[in-house]
């Protein structure tokens, strides 16, 4: 046992001690933002024209939907892998083609108010190739019910 105990101690010892080459190459890394603070332009970026949208009031039972714009304002292609709801009541269709840069695009949210009452607050997720990776939008609603439905 010992002198499995001496084996594995040297073989420790000689691995920690290997002189492997863990330099990084500053070739293989990919930074938005240069050493002095300005942007890269050959990043997508992502910019809508509003972020939260507020449906006012509606009846409970209603389907009401929104777009929400939002243009590329970036030097690269912005692509939508994937978008969202914050429940299974709030529904995002989004483009799943490239958007060039300076090109206009839609999300549509779709917001399913049956068996829901009162203030509601929703978001979607929405995940690009930009940075940060992750955009919220949010809708907004106050859901009124019927008399009949009391």
């Amino acid at each position: 046992m010992l002198r499995y105990i001496k084996v594995i101690t040297l073989t420790l010892l000689v691995a920690c001690g290997s002189k492997e080459n863990t330099e990084v190459n500053s070739d293989l890394v990919e930074n938005s933002a240069s050493s002095n603070g300005t942007q890269n332009a050959d990043k997508p970026e992502i910019k809508f024209d509003e972020e939260v949208f507020d449906f006012g009031k509606i009846s409970q039972g209603e389907k009401v939907s929104h777009a929400f714009y939002f243009k590329n304002i970036g030097g690269k292609s912005l692509v939508i892998t994937s978008a969202s709801g914050s429940c299974g009541c709030t529904v995002p269709e989004w483009p799943k083609e490239p958007i060039s840069p300076g090109q206009n695009a839609k999300i549509n949210v779709i917001f399913n108010s049956e068996g829901k009452s009162g203030y509601q607050e929703k978001s979607i997720t929405i995940v690009t190739n930009c940075e940060p990776a992750t955009r919220v939008i949010k809708i907004k609603t106050d859901i009124v019910v019927p008399e009949t439905a009391k």
